[in-house]
């Protein structure tokens, strides 16, 4: 796969953003609805033979199942297609950074964040359980979160419906499906895997956010599922003395070897988290922005340092997206485009402010009034402080108010 590729006629590739063993993630755009895109692949080449059949099975159920997920926590499907011998699911495009990020950057989370982080994954649970689905592969790389401070819960991959019909649960012979550092006792062993596996997951991800750590450590697989299944649960607590005993207790409970130690249902360990969330708005407000210089975690976000020419064909670049009326994709191209121009560029540099420019039109354009009216109004007070082009000062002016007019303000 490669940037500019097209998929299924209508899907414009533009970045990866992920690989796991089976398959890659991209970043694209739906050319026909002007919107932004994960287009996620099953490549045919990196399954092995005697488990493809069984792979293709699972990547159409996890389209499927996700599709029929109601819920703002997991992204939404839009489209199931094949490209070539690969499969592929176009999915929601979730902007942010996974939560092992924040867990590597912060090593313990406040507990008033780590509460409402597990709350709201707590709330995707019981949409998943009510309609028969268990995620299977809970983990901080899985779980997104957004600059709103919300989360979403990523691949259903390896999810298994829980109803009679489906009682065969597509596992390769021999493998066990999930991540090791969080796979529940009965998971690893083999075991009947009910939504308690989500749960244990859960009760390993609340002690990893608030310690720094997983609850079990090893050198391997084999030896991490032993632990899993037989070393004494850890107390929380002796690993930080300022954590409540129930919170303390609630996380015990929910490493419990048993699925019958563990609480019942999602929405009953939501409610026995209720009382931990005093920092809730600590926990938006990172999310929000207060995120301490982190940026979205998207290789296209990152400086790069690009010669005159570079900037100037990805410029035009941006210029025929917006000529086909895909306002949306030329946007985020001249975002990614700015930075790299400020590199070595005054605020006042032609080419700079040429990029500003058709950014705040743009944004114009694709209905994002409040951000364009905010750049029209930087760029008139930057031209005149310079002594810039009066007729293009009034412009922007003049654009600020037609965007202050269409948001009723």
């Amino acid at each position: 796969m490669q940037a500019r590729d097209r998929i299924g006629d209508r899907y414009e590739l533009t970045y990866p953003i992920g690989r796991g063993g089976m398959g890659q993630v991209w970043a694209g755009y739906d050319e026909r609805l002007d919107r932004p895109v994960a287009v996620k692949f099953l490549r045919h080449r990196e399954v092995a033979e005697d488990e493809r059949e069984v792979a293709v099975k699972r990547f159409r159920r996890e389209a499927r199942l996700t599709a029929g997920l109601d819920h703002p926590g997991v992204p939404a499907v839009h489209d199931l297609g094949e490209h070539g011998d690969d499969l592929y699911i176009v999915m929601q495009l979730v902007r942010g950074y996974p939560l092992a990020d924040l867990i590597a950057e912060q090593e313990q989370l406040a507990v008033g964040e780590a509460v409402s982080i597990a709350t709201q994954v707590c709330s995707v649970l019981a949409a998943a359980h009510a309609a028969s689905l268990v995620h299977r592969d809970l983990k901080p790389q899985n779980l997104m979160i957004t600059p709103s401070g919300s989360v979403k819960v990523l691949d259903f991959g390896v999810a298994a419906l829980l109803g009679p019909a489906e009682q065969s649960r597509l596992t390769a012979t021999g493998h066990t499906l999930g991540t090791p550092a969080y796979i529940a006792p009965e998971q690893a062993s083999g075991a009947a895997t009910g939504p308690a596996a989500d749960l244990y997951a859960l009760g390993c991800i609340l002690f990893e956010m608030l310690t720094g750590k997983p609850p079990y450590e090893a050198k391997n697989a084999p030896d991490m599922l032993r632990q899993h299944m037989h070393s004494p649960i850890p107390i929380v607590t002796e690993y930080r003395s300022d954590l409540p005993d129930d919170l303390g207790h609630l996380i015990f409970c929910l490493l419990g070897k048993q699925p019958t130690d563990r609480p019942e249902t999602a929405e009953g360990v939501a409610q026995l988290l209720a009382p931990f969330r005093d920092g809730e708005r600590a926990a938006s407000a990172r999310g929000s922005g207060g995120t301490e210089g982190r940026p979205e975690t998207w290789p296209s976000r990152l400086p790069v340092h690009r010669s005159d020419r570079e900037l100037a064909e990805l410029h035009q670049y941006a210029q025929a997206l917006a000529e086909e009326e895909r306002f949306t994709q030329a946007v985020e191209m001249l975002e990614r485009l700015l930075p790299s121009a400020h590199e070595s560029r005054m605020e006042h540099d032609t080419q700079v402010v040429a990029i500003r420019l058709d950014l705040a039109n743009l944004r114009m354009l694709a209905g994002d009034y409040r951000t364009a009216r905010e750049d029209f109004t930087e760029l008139a007070r930057l031209l005149e402080r310079q002594g810039g082009d009066q007729s293009l000062v009034q412009h922007c002016r003049e654009q600020a108010r037609s965007c202050q007019t269409e948001l009723g303000e």
